[in-house]
């Protein structure tokens, strides 16, 4: 009996929708372009820290490691601090090696650093030219100061000296003492090498008095494994994370001292805060014009279909029946529309976040059911004023046409 019950209740419905095909249409559309901007602001709005996250890393590095006194970063060093901080949050990780050497006698830095990884940290830096690679240890990047000075240009060669520590390998992997450094120059030997310039690097800072050059190939120039001075790393990372990372780097590596670039991750919080609160705002205004929007059509329908909500009056039907089949023509819209519109709003955040910020984002499935869900709720609030009208409706009046 239940069932025939349901059955006759969902006809009735599906048919009275049908018999107004026009504001069916109508009603449909309106939900639909609600629940498009809905799921794809919704998306965006969750996918902007991860987005403009990365985007901000073009500012620079937002994490220092130091090393404690007078140790060095060492090659395992590295490998933990990027297992602490997670590959999926390392947008780069740029270890640097700073050698003093001289050119026509006059003293000059190398920095020996990983250079694909520097030019994920630093892609604002302007070079002229290329950046240099492991696979071409003997072309370098000098900074402007020094083309300058040395009057050097791309494709120009110059030779460099230096100092080479005599120490083994094993000796090399520890932190010396102030003794053993002291006592290591009688081995000292002098090298020689000589590199070809393939960028000019200008920034407008101190990068630009140094010789940017492949960190492995310098340890093999000093003739030691590599001692880091510091490592610069770009993180995606709000601020209260960027304070957790860096007490679990300080617990776990007590040699190494994190700092955070606060200026940029602060930067970077109070931009994110005011671009959700401004998705969030716009959110809110198309769930009320939806709900207005919906609430007219609904207003429209119970006002033609007075003589038949009087008739079925009239024959034995009461408020609760007749209000519970117009709620239910809402949320049947309510589950229409909403879902042609989910995925639509999926279409619309996706050409947003290609054409804003140049990535894809991945579909959140579980915005489809919080979608229709919230869509159905609107609709059915939406249409709790018009359908109160039904009470108003007297039979005996509205069938003598008054």
């Amino acid at each position: 009996m239940a069932n025939k019950r349901r059955k006759m209740y969902l006809r009735m419905v599906t048919s009275s929708l049908i018999r107004r095909a026009s504001r069916l249409i109508i009603a449909v559309l309106a939900i639909a372009i609600g629940a498009t901007i809905l799921s794809g602001l919704v998306t965006i709005y969750y996918d902007i820290p991860r987005q403009l996250g990365r985007e901000f890393r073009s500012y620079g590095a937002n994490l220092l490691l130091l090393p404690k006194g007078d140790g060095k970063i060492l090659r395992a060093d590295l490998a933990k601090v990027r297992e602490l901080l997670g590959n999926d949050r390392i947008v780069g990780m740029a270890p640097y090696r700073y050698q003093t050497v001289k050119i026509n006698e006059q003293p000059y830095i190398i920095a020996g650093t990983d250079l694909p990884e520097a030019k994920k940290n630093s892609p604002f830096w302007y070079v002229e030219g290329d950046w240099g690679s492991a696979d071409a240890p003997d072309k370098v990047m000098v900074g402007r100061e020094i083309a300058s000075t040395l009057n050097l240009s791309i494709g120009d060669s110059f030779k460099v000296l230096g100092v080479r520590w005599g120490q083994s390998a094993e000796a090399s992997e520890q932190n010396m003492s102030a003794e053993q450094n002291r006592g290591r120059d009688e081995g000292d030997q002098n090298f020689s090498r000589r590199f070809t310039v393939c960028g000019i690097v200008t920034t407008g800072g101190a990068e630009e008095g140094f010789i940017f050059a492949d960190v492995d190939m310098l340890d093999e120039l000093v003739g030691d494994s590599f001692r880091g001075d510091v490592v610069e790393c770009s993180v995606v990372a709000g601020a209260d994370e960027m304070e957790q990372l860096t007490a679990r780097l300080e617990s776990a590596m007590p040699g190494i001292q994190p700092r955070a670039v606060r200026r940029l991750t602060q930067s970077q919080d109070i931009v994110l805060g005011k671009l959700q609160a401004l998705v969030l705002l716009v959110t809110v205004v198309v769930l009320i014009i939806t709900m207005i929007s919906v609430s007219t059509t609904m207003m429209a329908m119970v006002a033609e279909r007075r003589r038949e909500i009087a008739l079925k009056k009239a024959l034995g039907a009461e408020n609760r029946f007749v209000i519970s089949e117009l709620l239910g023509e809402g949320v049947l819209l309510g589950i229409i529309g909403s879902a042609a519109g989910v995925f639509l709003g999926f279409e619309f955040a996706t050409r947003v976040s290609l054409n804003v910020f140049g990535r894809a984002i991945n579909f959140p499935w579980p915005i489809v059911p919080v979608t229709i869900v919230v869509f159905v709720i609107i609709t059915v609030l939406a249409s709790v004023l018009p359908v109160r009208k039904v009470m108003d409706i007297h039979p005996a009046i509205v069938l003598r046409g008054e």
